[in-house]
């Protein structure tokens, strides 16, 4: 599924689709992300223990700012609907936790960018030496494989590995801010870097092969950052065509390159025109307060984690 392919509903239609399932939903769990009162309404409980591990839990005394409408029927298709009116999602048959947790972020990101100035970032965030870098990049490229890579150095710290929330104070400074209280990995992780392989035991993978951690058994909890200024972008690429490892890119051209790529979320609930005008002075404000760099990751994995550690020393 295309999650560009999201269907926009009217508050009517959620309402008959929660009138048809009603006697259906099994669990409510409320999440606080970034401040916001994410409720999940589900009828299957392996989604309501993920959703619990993976988000900080918020009081069920706390109003609901959006929702989640998570629901199996073999005779629906399966697809994703938004109604932007009451901030709901529907979910029909996604046995994917990952794009379950996305959407939850991308609904909490879509009621805190308007008018809260706080914005959603696709990308891994780390902390090197005090100074906040971001990954932003498509999927396939690495972006989550090169965060536990460069989380290998004793000097990298991590603030998120795949989502991040970002405000921009005074002119210059951007700030970057955790989304999940648990990170969601992929198995392949450990088997790239064997430096991991010490938590296998304490992890039970999905059907998918992911599975949600504790991040402190990878690195520790002294190694975990709640914000960080940023001072770095780096934006990541597989092209076999281009034999440059890593260049330094002006941040207009990088805001094109963004802008061109729906700057590489997928997970976007709304693209109109109001919105685009929201994501596009926001990451003009990050590109023009940061040092951005552009890197090929068509290496093998333990090079690109290397040019990426020394690219982070360079800025």
């Amino acid at each position: 599924m295309n999650y560009h392919d999201i269907r926009i509903i009217s508050t009517s239609e959620r309402d008959a689709w929660f009138d048809k399932y009603k006697d259906q939903i099994l669990y409510e769990k409320k999440a606080d992300i970034y401040g916001v009162c994410v409720k999940l309404i589900t009828d299957t409980e392996w989604i309501k223990d993920a959703w619990e591990e993976n988000f900080y839990s918020m009081s069920e005394n706390i109003r609901s700012h959006g929702r989640l409408l998570v629901l199996f029927d073999p005779d629906v298709e399966s697809q994703i609907m938004y109604d932007p009116i009451s901030k709901t999602v529907i979910m029909f048959n996604i046995d994917y936790y990952g794009k379950i947790k996305s959407i939850a972020l991308s609904n909490a990101g879509d009621i805190l960018e308007d008018n809260h100035g706080i914005y959603s970032v696709h990308g891994a965030c780390i902390d090197y030496n005090g100074k906040g870098v971001c990954l932003i990049a498509p999927s396939g490229t690495g972006k989550t494989t090169h965060t536990y890579g460069l989380l290998r150095y004793s000097d990298v710290r991590v603030v998120s590995d795949d989502w991040f929330y970002a405000r921009v104070y005074g002119e210059h400074d951007v700030l970057a801010f955790s989304s999940e209280k648990n990170f969601y990995i992929r198995a392949d992780i450990i088997d790239i870097w064997p430096e991991y392989k010490n938590i296998y035991h304490r992890i039970k993978f999905d059907n998918k092969g992911r599975s949600i951690i504790h991040i402190n058994w990878v690195v520790g909890k002294e190694r975990l950052r709640t914000m960080a200024t940023l001072k770095t972008t780096i934006l990541l690429k597989r092209d076999y065509n281009d034999s440059r490892k890593v260049i330094e890119v002006e941040a207009e051209e990088a805001l094109n390159y963004l802008k061109e790529n729906d700057y590489y979320n997928p997970h976007t609930l709304v693209l109109n025109e109001y919105k685009e005008k929201i994501r596009r002075k926001f990451f003009k404000t990050l590109l023009n307060s940061t040092r951005i760099f552009m890197v090929n990751t068509t290496s093998p994995p333990e090079e690109t984690n290397r040019i990426l550690y020394e690219t982070l020393k360079s800025s």
